[in-house]
């Protein structure tokens, strides 16, 4: 019967990303400013359902291959992550035909997804380890519905691709370690008595991610996101009369991605507000990251159709930035620290649903408020939490540092 012991981790002076990690994460660059794209224009909720569902599949992919570099470190593999980036690279450049129904781009899209999961998870194989905290990243469970979907005809493929994502779901939030070492464990014993090996197998080892090299991973993919809003915004305003309408949005878009950042890294670690290191198990962190994440490239694409809008914004763009910051806030009331309950309860009043309330008002009964007026009261919400906690600690707070 094989072993399974814990992965010790080797001590020595604080990682960071490496370059190859750089240049994978600008596969992300491109991904997610093509999945933002899908919501240019006026989105109807056929657009929305596509984004949510692209991004979901976009950040599982990254975020396979990101744990993978994070525990393997030195051993990474160069050519499986190059390998893993070109899938990405198809999965980006395929989301534009995608969206305009092309049936060749949506079977593109479909098997890079399958070939990048199937690396990943081969990855964890050849390394005899099991990582406890994301089992998805090893278990092929959710890309069967994608296999099948190559001989499926739209909207049928949609559907399939919704629950690959679902099963992933599923097996990150049900499956427990014993679980998975006892998968592996009878897997081994099929291997043994198909090929009538009689010597041991080599032992399995569960996998320790460093937490503090993954929190600067996750904190560069916000980063990434927050400069894609800052690129809608100059992409639109390149092609937009300079005006003091035009002048008026782009200083308000700056001030909202500002604010943005502070809540994200001052007043957060790993990119999410009032999260801390450590606060939640990683079955529950990574999940989160990635839903405010997606909020965050939600609010980048409004911004980027306000500027497209000067004066009113249709309602549907309105209803996309003011949902975006509002499910942005909620989700930090997931992340707010539970130690003490006093303080917890304190800050979801007086923050958290504060800040989601407002915004869907301003959707709801905003109809009347111009382009400018309506992203300038955004700033206002999003400038509140800050303006509350330094009213309430009476002291600054120290600068942002990567990674915290």
């Amino acid at each position: 019967m094989n072993e399974v012991s814990p992965a010790i981790p080797v001590s020595g002076e604080e990682r960071h990303a490496s370059w190859l990690e750089l240049f994978f994460d600008l596969v992300a660059v491109a991904g997610v400013a093509q999945i933002a794209h899908l919501l240019h224009g006026e989105p109807g909720a056929g657009d929305l359902g596509l984004y949510v569902l692209l991004f979901l599949a976009f950040w599982t992919a990254w975020i396979c291959f990101t744990l993978y570099g994070n525990v393997a470190g030195e051993r990474t593999h160069t050519r499986t992550v190059l390998a893993a980036m070109f899938g990405m690279a198809v999965m980006a450049a395929a989301v534009p035909g995608v969206h305009a129904g092309e049936d060749g781009q949506a079977r593109a899209l479909a098997l890079a997804y399958v070939v990048v999961r199937s690396l990943a998870s081969g990855t964890w194989r050849h390394r005899r380890e099991i990582l406890v905290d994301w089992p998805a990243a090893q278990m092929s469970l959710g890309v069967i519905p994608w296999i099948v979907s190559l001989w499926a005809e739209e909207p049928a493929r949609y559907w399939l691709w919704a629950l690959g994502i679902a099963l992933d779901l599923y097996v990150t939030f049900t499956v427990s370690a014993r679980d998975i070492i006892e998968s592996r464990r009878a897997h081994d014993r099929r291997e043994e008595t198909r090929s009538r090996r009689r010597e041991a197998v080599l032992p399995v080892s569960v996998a320790a991610p460093d937490a503090d090299h993954l929190s600067e991973r996750l904190g560069l993919f916000v980063i990434i996101v927050l400069g894609e809003g800052v690129a809608q915004v100059i992409e639109a305003a390149s092609e937009a009369p300079w005006n003091r309408r035009l002048y008026g949005l782009a200083a308000a878009a700056f001030f909202l991605l500002v604010a943005l950042w502070s809540l994200s890294f001052r007043h957060g670690y790993a990119g999410v507000p009032y999260l801390t290191a450590r606060s939640l198990p990683a079955r529950a962190a990574l999940p989160l990251h990635c839903f405010v994440s997606g909020c965050l490239a939600a609010l980048a694409a409004g911004l980027g159709a306000a500027a497209e809008h000067l004066e009113t914004l249709p309602d549907s763009t309105r209803w996309l930035l003011c949902a975006s910051l509002a499910g942005y806030f909620l989700l930090t009331g997931v992340a707010a620290p539970r130690q003490l309950v006093g303080a917890r309860r304190r800050l979801l009043l007086s923050v958290v649903l504060p800040c989601a309330a407002v915004p869907l008002l301003i959707a709801g009964f905003g109809a009347g408020l111009g382009t400018v007026a309506v992203v300038w009261l955004l700033v206002a919400v999003t400038l509140w939490p800050t303006f509350y906690e330094s009213r309430r600690t009476g002291h600054r707070e120290p600068d942002a540092r990567p990674g915290t």
